[in-house]
């Protein structure tokens, strides 16, 4: 069941882009960014079938996950076996909801109405073949399996945001690539040293995470360390490593914004949490604190920096440095080498592994509202917009939730997310849990001042014929932020999840 959600959208990423010159069709140019032919609307939906049947697949397995501590429904085979490479996929309760949360989110970007200037079925390929590698990601239980559907991520964006982005696309796609590709030969290199260090030579996770290779291993330990720190920080990404993801977002096209916001950055926090805390617990925690330190300067900084932002989609792109920064302030503070704070380090633990749900729902509902706004206004300047609750309530309703969402409003899933994180680090690390509070009020003012300026005041003349959301928007949008609601008001379902992976990782 796991193999089939990974390679339905894969197998289906094959078909849609053979298929034009299989039948020999061609599409038809569309007349205006929010209208598509006849040929790229059946194109859209097939995508978003093949889409749902991985959702789907993951919900089920959801309802027979058991939550025994370790890694359930585990299909493995042989593959290199000269080298101890297999393909080995499972889940447990931190892999679990974020494969079920890029399933949604997928489905979800799919659907949503964007140009595709002609060229619907090379689209719809790449966001199908970047689902099936995302959701591999998450349930790889093989470290070079998961460098496998680590590098196949970047080249899906790579293409999504160089052939369908706007403004200085190929220039922001090529930063993207060499940022990350960048980062993916330390972390390959530090593959191969943990590979190094296993006996018998292994790359299953299982079998390093029980085997603690590198424990007590000195500095061979700590350049492994760094090597995955510079993959993972990069993709997180953590303040100084975050410098390609503004131009990356800005310029990207609208359902890959939310793709790359709500899936790829989960990535390098998932890294974190099932590499370097589980595989090197001892060296990670003698640098738990300068990571603690680390996250709290880009909860400030992102912050700062998206109050400062004209640009609606820079200013959200902003907010998740600032919103990662959260997450791993959660995880340094549950791998920190602390006694008597187990349950404090694992509620932190929680916290971050539902900031990672909670930030792919709010944030990739956020850059697709910003895509709406481009398609009727033309701009994502702020300056540019206001009065518009007058001529889109909808839109105004929704943005509202997602603004509030992100900010940290009791009654929905970044409050529960933030409370942990700040509830465990707090025990932790109290001071700079105390700074890092800082972060929330400056996220507050930054969308109060946004939905000020889109929203509230006097109608511009020229907004007038300004149209509301449209069903795809509205079913798109209300599925992502109904989870942000239900999170928020009935959290248990995705905590007893969750907490069935960090109680035990924590405790051990």
């Amino acid at each position: 069941m796991l193999s089939l959600a990974i390679f339905i959208p894969i197998l289906g990423a094959i078909v849609l882009a053979a298929l034009p010159r299989l039948i020999g069709v061609r599409s038809d140019a569309p007349a205006a960014p929010n209208r598509v032919g006849a040929w790229e609307r059946r194109l859209q939906l097939a995508a978003t079938l093949v889409a749902a049947l991985p959702l789907g697949l993951l919900v089920v397995t959801w309802l027979r996950f058991e939550g025994t501590g370790g890694f359930e429904m585990v299909e493995a085979l042989e593959w290199i076996p000269t080298l101890g490479v297999g393909y080995r996929v499972g889940v447990d309760g931190l892999s679990l909801p974020l494969a079920a949360m890029t399933a949604l989110v997928f489905v979800v970007s799919i659907a949503y109405p964007v140009d595709l200037r002609g060229r619907a079925a090379p689209y719809f390929a790449l966001m199908l073949f970047l689902d099936g590698v995302s959701i591999g990601l998450f349930l790889a239980l093989d470290l070079f399996l998961f460098f496998v559907f680590w590098d196949l991520a970047l080249v899906g964006m790579y293409f999504l945001i160089g052939a369908w982005g706007h403004g200085d696309a190929q220039r922001s796609a090529l930063k993207f690539f060499v940022y990350t590709f960048a980062g993916s030969l330390p972390l390959l290199l530090a593959i191969l040293g943990l590979y190094l260090a296993t006996e018998p030579r292994t790359f299953d996770m299982a079998a390093i995470i029980a085997q603690q290779p590198l424990a007590g291993a000195g500095l061979y330990a700590v350049l492994v360390f760094t090597g995955f720190f510079v993959g993972f920080a990069i993709k997180t990404p953590l303040v100084p490593f975050h410098t390609w993801l503004p131009p990356a977002h800005v310029d990207a096209p609208t359902p890959a914004s939310a793709v790359l916001a709500g899936v790829l950055l989960k990535m390098g926090t998932y890294g974190f949490v099932r590499i370097l805390m589980a595989m090197l617990p001892g060296t990670f925690a003698a640098f738990a604190l300068p990571l603690a330190a680390l996250a709290v300067v880009a909860i400030v900084y992102g912050a700062l920096v998206a109050l400062a932002q004209t640009n609606v989609k820079r200013l959200i792109a902003y907010t998740s440095v600032n919103h990662m920064g959260y997450v791993i302030l959660g995880l340094a503070a549950a791998g920190a080498a602390i006694e008597g704070q187990a349950e404090a380090q694992a509620i932190a633990l929680t916290g971050a592994t539902v900031e990672m749900v909670a930030h792919g729902l709010i944030t990739g509902a956020l850059f697709l509202i910003s895509g709406s706004l481009l398609a009727r206004g033309g701009t994502y300047e702020l300056g540019e917009y206001g009065g518009l609750l007058h001529r889109a309530p909808a839109l105004t309703l929704l943005t509202v939730i997602a603004a509030f969402a992100s900010l940290g409003l009791p009654g929905l899933a970044g409050f529960v997310a933030e409370l942990q994180v700040f509830a465990g680090t707090l025990a932790v690390y109290p001071w700079l849990a105390a700074v890092g509070l800082l972060g929330i009020v400056i996220t507050a003012a930054l969308f109060l001042r946004m939905l000020q300026r889109l929203f509230l005041g006097p109608l511009p003349e020229r907004w007038t014929s300004f149209g509301d959301l449209g069903r795809v928007e509205l079913a798109a949008l209300g599925a992502l932020l109904l989870l942000v609601v239900v999170i928020g008001v009935v959290p248990a379902w995705l905590l007893d999840v969750i907490d069935t992976f960090a109680a035990p990782f924590v405790g051990r």
